[in-house]
């Protein structure tokens, strides 16, 4: 992980370390850093789903936690609502992200203004509508309703898949006008119903980066705070090079928050203190990082299953970074002798650079950089191997 790009890397980090103290001092970068960090693990993001029965509000609700309608612990598919109770479906890597599947709203006698108040709508930071054919005049009432209480809502359209499939079979099949003809027909619906300015996205949950889905995951990405858009980033399955690198782009924000941190416990002159810290936040992100790319056992099962390739397939365009559960101290300190190896001459070129902003904290800068150095290594190598994988799905 040594080379031009990891200088630039800890040239960049350490740049902003600098410019940061150059606005407070260290205890306030430190102090704000953890507080950064305790943010972003304690933030939740809670998505309601809403719709007619039988629209495939449950297959939408699996497919944003990234596993099949049959898994242990996945939404029911096909079972008749009877209740006003929403269903809590937590995500199984991200916890603090909550997936609501919502009761139907198709009956006659619906109340948009009732129906939200029973499914307690102030706990959801969005919703999306669902329909598999058309949009009705409840969907439009419901639309207008969550505006009136200023919250977001995104109009889906699901089973694109097999609309596709029935109108293949015609002569003259053209995929793009199909989808065209598809997405006028539901705007058109939901003008009738009185929605005003409506946006839909077309969406098959079999076939995720098919369509639109990749679209609507950058709407909604965009549309939360600096805070729930890491946490969407993250738990969403990537289907593109530009998804990846939104997720590295993430992750790049959390690695200076932990180098912060580390260069704080290595100012402590306690023998060995940092030493068994970093090992600690290394192994502990290192496995986050192959969590968020997907390159674990059991992300790598969930995606072989849903483009019907053998997992071992999936496994083999993985050349650089170990599986998530062989991430272990053990790993870490032959990484990290390995990486200083490398990398050591150009650390203490650019430590010696920092030392006069910093004083006599030379441990702490040294733990920064070296924190530092070898996430931005890591995410690197996970970030290629991801790309491989998916290269490899598309075969």
């Amino acid at each position: 992980m040594a080379g031009t790009n990891s200088k630039q890397s800890i040239e960049k980090g350490l740049a902003g370390m600098k410019d940061a103290l150059g606005q407070v001092n260290l205890e306030a970068v430190l102090a704000n850093a953890e507080k950064e960090l305790k943010l972003l693990k304690n933030t939740r993001l809670d998505i309601a789903f809403t719709g007619v029965s039988g629209a495939g509000k449950s297959s939408l609700v699996n497919a944003f936690r990234n596993i099949s309608d049959y898994e242990e612990g996945a939404a029911k598919i096909g079972v008749k609502q009877t209740t006003m109770l929403a269903e809590r479906y937590p995500h199984p890597k991200f916890p603090e992200l909550t997936l609501w599947d919502l009761p139907g709203i198709g009956t006659p006698e619906f109340k948009p203004r009732e129906y939200l108040e029973k499914v307690n709508f102030s706990r959801y930071d969005f919703f999306i509508i669902v329909a598999s054919e058309r949009f009705t005049v409840n969907d439009a009432m419901l639309a207008s309703e969550i505006q009136k209480m200023k919250k977001r809502f995104y109009f889906v359209r699901t089973k694109v898949d097999q609309a596709m499939d029935a109108e293949r079979r015609k002569p003259n099949f053209s995929e793009t006008q199909t989808l065209e003809e598809i997405r006028k027909y539901c705007l058109s619906n939901l003008r009738e119903e009185g929605a005003v300015d409506p946006r839909v996205f077309l969406i098959s949950s079999w076939h995720l980066n098919m369509y639109d889905f990749p679209l609507l995951q950058k709407t909604l990405a965009g549309d939360l705070n600096d805070l729930k858009r890491p946490l969407l980033i993250m738990a969403m399955p990537a289907f593109s090079r530009e998804h990846l690198e939104e997720k590295r782009a993430a992750m790049e924000a959390v690695i200076w928050k932990k180098a912060v941190v580390s260069c704080g416990v290595g100012a402590i002159p306690i023998p060995g203190l940092s030493l068994i810290f970093d090992i600690a936040l290394l192994v502990s992100t290192m496995k986050e990082f192959c969590r968020n790319f997907g390159l674990d056992e059991e992300s790598l099962c969930n995606l072989a299953k849903r483009v019907g390739k053998p997992v071992g397939v999936l496994k083999s365009a993985i050349k650089k970074t170990p599986m998530a559960n062989q991430i272990n101290p053990e790993f870490v300190k032959s990484l990290t002798t390995k990486s200083l190896l490398c990398g050591s001459a150009m650390v203490l070129e650019e430590v010696a650079d920092f030392v006069p902003v910093l004083g006599s904290l030379v441990g702490g800068v040294n733990s920064f950089a070296t924190t530092y150095y070898m996430l931005q290594g890591f995410l690197q190598d996970a970030v290629e191997d991801a790309e491989s994988v998916l290269a490899k799905v598309a075969e």
